[in-house]
């Protein structure tokens, strides 16, 4: 059904607004969940243990679906053991004009360069803790990225108000220094920026919220093996919780789109199956650089059931998805599930 109207619909209207328009019936689905949660919940041999927090299923939503937290109990409903919303920055932002989002509907792929559109740190954090604080939920992540409007040499004043807001409420809180729609964010990825970001980002945590928070850093999949292998080494060295990996790619090698059609759509990342089998060679080198208890998330081109038990097999503690599910409609997290329940 859902694939019909895709193709028929969904297909012809600009990627942007078609995404809107599933996002605000995701929205609406807490008011079913009564008859939805028997046909959607994970099975019980499905909870993962990780981060000190019991997961429903090890199949969870990636940051960019949900950047309002608005959608967090609807995407909850639909099946998804967690939900990792942003990007959240300090500031309030438009993101980049529109259009910003696009298919390339042979490779089941997007483009985008939405360039961290959300309502801001100070709206967000409320909607997190009234959502944290209801029995029934996913598991609630938290992404954090730079504001645009703030310099690259100012970036760490600017998450730390990010994490002195967000971080009371977060169930786990996603450093992002990897997106390529920000000029000059994946320049904090070199070790001489990033250390001392994530010390800040770690202490300003522990120091708004007893205990702190579980802290992961999102890396790009554009990284050499060397580069991970060093921001795992400091990952380790901070005693913080894990690595997603990953973000989308700027590469275009493989694409079966027509170039024009990529042309047009231009700048931005690229995510789904083209950025599978790169984000898949990251995890194994994380996963041998990484002590047995730290956090992977693998995220990057996971479409069905055998791509999320590759994933686990690898070495990842969780995985999420995005892109598929775009193509794959509301059902996608369930069938998932399932299968993965069935063996």
């Amino acid at each position: 059904m859902y694939r019909v109207l895709f193709r028929l619909v969904l297909a012809h209207l600009d990627a942007e607004t078609a995404h809107r328009l599933g996002y605000l019936v995701i929205r609406l689905l807490p008011l079913l969940g009564v008859v939805l949660r028997p046909l959607t919940r994970p099975a019980p041999d499905l909870a993962v243990r990780a981060l000190g927090l019991e997961f429903a299923s090890p199949f969870g939503v990636a940051a960019g679906f949900d950047k309002e937290a608005r959608a967090i109990r609807g995407l909850g409903v639909l099946g998804f053991g967690h939900v990792e919303i942003g990007t959240v920055t300090a500031r309030p932002q438009p993101g980049n004009p529109r259009p910003r989002l696009f298919r390339l509907v042979p490779d089941r792929a997007l483009i985008n360069r939405m360039g961290f559109n959300n309502d801001g740190a100070e709206e967000v954090a409320p909607r997190v803790a009234r959502e944290r604080a209801r029995g029934v939920r996913p598991i609630i992540g938290v992404n954090i990225g730079k504001s645009r409007v703030v310099e690259v040499d100012d970036a760490i004043d600017d998450y730390r108000a990010s994490t002195r807001l967000l971080a009371p409420h977060a169930d786990y809180l996603v450093v992002n220094v990897s997106s390529p729609n920000t000029p000059g964010l994946r320049g904090l990825q070199e070790l001489d920026k990033l250390a001392p970001l994530l010390v800040a980002v770690r202490d300003e945590a522990a120091a708004v919220r007893e205990g702190g928070v579980p802290i992961l850093v999102k890396i790009a999949p554009d990284l050499d093996d060397e580069q991970a292998v060093a921001i795992a080494r400091l990952v380790e060295r901070l005693a913080l919780a894990g690595v997603v990996a990953t973000n989308t790619t700027l590469s275009r090698e493989g694409l079966r789109t027509d170039p024009a059609i990529v042309d047009r759509a231009g700048a931005g990342g690229l995510s789904g199956p083209p950025v599978a089998a790169r984000s898949l060679e990251l995890l194994r080198v994380l996963r041998a650089e990484l002590p047995v208890g730290a956090c992977i998330i693998s995220v990057g081109g996971v479409e069905t059931a055998a791509d999320v038990r590759a994933r686990l097999d690898a070495g990842a503690t969780l995985v999420q998805g995005y892109t598929a599910f775009l193509y794959e409609g509301p059902f996608w997290a369930r069938s998932i599930n399932r299968a993965l329940a069935a063996g």
